[in-house]
């Protein structure tokens, strides 16, 4: 059994880390509700815009545009925005990111070009000598609009330019309040939808006009779609990630307490076999001490 010293420091450790887990659990926790409050502030706007590039394509599915999806056309040139946390001590959070962002690499039909936001991406990339074609040295903890847009327009130039095929986007979304998925979202070009799904017999078939063009007003909606699609996933990865880590410290806590739990009881199983040992010992002496004063007696 381990000495009553050593049992002590071990408690001591414990107590220690018990009480950086619990704080970073509080932490994530209020970081998590401020994130989750930009979540459902942007989410109107997004799917806005998202309904709006649906009727655009259900009214004219014949229509022709750098933005929409060729039939029959290979996309071999991918440009892939990485997503991943700035830290760690957050389950498989990132794991499960970059593990679907190797997939893309494995491919060697594709050339891939790295755009990547989070400092863990950054190190798991370069570690591997792996080339990234853009650093954006933001911390994924302050998500706003102005990174988002930057980050939309690097693209975007790249994807106007005939440098990039297809855009995609990895990031973590939250599926409820307990599990986040790992996603790939293809941003560019936009899906047609199918011939079936273009006029639903439920849908009323209103009077559709794009003024003053339906190539000008795609020109404008599509880049704001696409900045208001990262945005929202970096809302989501800021999202996703404290709620990783909340789960991860109040696993980590817990287990703590267990350990405290079971070393105490063996310090006191130690301290009582000390206590037992003193005792026995003094009523050995006394014993032995009787012995000799009736043998000098006699």
């Amino acid at each position: 059994m381990a000495g009553l010293r050593e049992i002590q420091s071990r408690i001591k450790s414990i107590q220690d880390t018990r009480k950086i887990t619990n704080a970073m659990y509080m932490i994530s926790s209020t970081k998590m509700k401020r994130a989750k409050q930009a979540l459902e502030a942007t989410e109107p706007y997004f799917y806005t815009l998202q309904s709006t590039i649906a009727r655009i394509l259900r009214h004219l599915p014949e229509m022709e545009h750098r933005y929409f999806e060729k039939p029959g056309v290979k996309r071999t040139r991918i440009g892939l925005l990485v997503i991943t946390g700035d830290k760690g001590l957050a389950g498989a959070y990132n794991h499960n990111i970059l593990n679907l962002a190797q997939k893309f690499l494995d491919n060697r039909e594709n050339q891939v070009k790295l755009f990547v936001v989070g400092e863990l991406g950054r190190q798991f990339f370069a570690a591997r000598h792996i080339p990234i074609e853009e650093n954006f040295r933001y911390t994924v903890q302050s998500p706003n609009f102005n990174r988002a847009r930057w980050i939309s327009e690097k693209l975007l130039d790249q994807y106007r330019d005939g440098e990039l095929d297809e855009i995609h986007v990895i990031y973590t979304r939250m599926e409820n309040s307990m599990q986040s998925v790992p996603e790939d979202e293809m941003l560019l070009p936009i899906r047609r939808p199918s011939l079936a799904s273009n006029i639903p017999m439920d849908v009323y078939q209103e009077e559709f006009f794009l003024i003053p063009s339906a190539e000008e007003a795609v020109d404008t909606i599509i880049p704001n779609y696409i900045t208001g699609f990262i945005y929202g996933a970096l809302v989501q990865a800021f999202y996703t990630v404290h709620n990783a880590r909340m789960v991860a410290m109040e696993a980590a806590t817990n287990n703590a307490d267990e350990l405290l739990r079971e070393l105490k009881i063996m310090y006191n199983r130690a301290r009582q076999a000390a206590i037992t040992q003193e005792i026995t010992e003094i009523a050995s002496g006394a014993r032995a001490q009787r012995a000799k004063m009736d043998a000098n007696n006699k």
